[in-house]
């Protein structure tokens, strides 16, 4: 790799390497917001990770225009997106001085999604044309993974809501001290955010009849991605189904968002390696 020509800094996962470093910087900051217990408006962090954002989102540009399509195609596009995904809408939300504390939560995450993208093996070289080389199955898969990072940050708001609950029962004085949010207003953040994360991942999953007749030589019958999204669908349907009809909410609700999306975060990987129209 030549330093000297500047070739280094034409390589898009060099800036999504910088990100990533920011991410952790952030990560590493967020102990210290932990431990004062979120008594001040502290604007480091949101600084910290607006950063990474900026590195990240000429990453995913570079490579979009290096491949002419939108970087969706391999494992660590995916994974890249996602994490974008979630930063991004946490920077929207951050504007709001209540929600910015929401970056100690977020950052964690979104470091170990970049260092997991980053390992070698999931950035497979392009033999040929891309497999989303048409608009149809890019915005397929575009609102699939929007959708993840909509489940993403809703799990974040759900580990904010345990923190504060959390310091409301035993560290009392903290809690009032603190600058986050009202617990019945996280709550609400949570199920908001599920509901985009819902709807995304439907209209993502209603794309797949339009694709079959574009690829009629794939069978959904053997491909794992297929139940996999479905038992997705039907996990988020179910939270949100007994959140708002049989008032399962609060401590059990939050810990079902993480959970959730902790499933996504081991099976997603796994799941596309193996499924025969996923395969990258």
């Amino acid at each position: 790799m030549n330093y000297g020509n500047g070739v280094l800094w034409q390589n898009p996962r060099t800036y999504f390497l910088l990100a990533v470093i920011l991410y952790g910087c952030s990560a590493v900051y967020s102990i210290f917001l932990w431990r004062r217990g979120f008594r001040r408006d502290d604007h480091i962090n949101y600084l910290l990770l607006l950063g990474g954002a900026v590195l990240h989102t000429w990453a995913m540009i570079q490579r979009g225009l290096r491949f002419d399509r939108c970087p969706v195609n391999n494992l660590y596009e995916a994974m890249t997106f996602v994490a974008w995904t979630i930063v991004a809408a946490y920077l929207v939300l951050g504007l709001i001085p209540k929600l910015r504390h929401l970056g100690s939560f977020v950052a964690p995450i979104i470091f170990g999604i970049g260092v997991f993208a980053l390992m070698p093996a999931l950035d497979v070289p392009y033999k040929d044309q891309p497999q989303f080389r048409n608009g149809l199955v890019s915005l397929h898969a575009a609102l699939t993974l929007l959708s993840y990072g909509a489940f993403g940050l809703s799990s974040v708001a759900a580990l904010m809501y345990l923190t504060l609950e959390h310091d409301l029962k035993f560290h009392k004085l903290r809690a009032v001290l603190s600058l986050l949010p009202p617990i019945d207003r996280l709550e609400k953040i949570t199920s908001r955010l599920l509901w985009a994360g819902f709807l995304l991942l439907t209209a993502g999953l209603a794309f797949i009849p339009f694709l079959l007749k574009q690829r009629p030589e794939l069978r959904l019958a053997a491909d794992p991605k297929v139940p996999w999204s479905l038992l997705v669908w039907l996990l988020y349907l179910g939270l949100l189904v007994l959140h708002s009809r049989f008032a399962q909410s609060g401590r059990r609700f939050a810990w079902g968002t993480i959970g959730a999306f902790t499933f996504v975060l081991l099976t997603f990987w796994g799941v596309n390696l193996l499924s025969p129209a996923h395969k990258f």
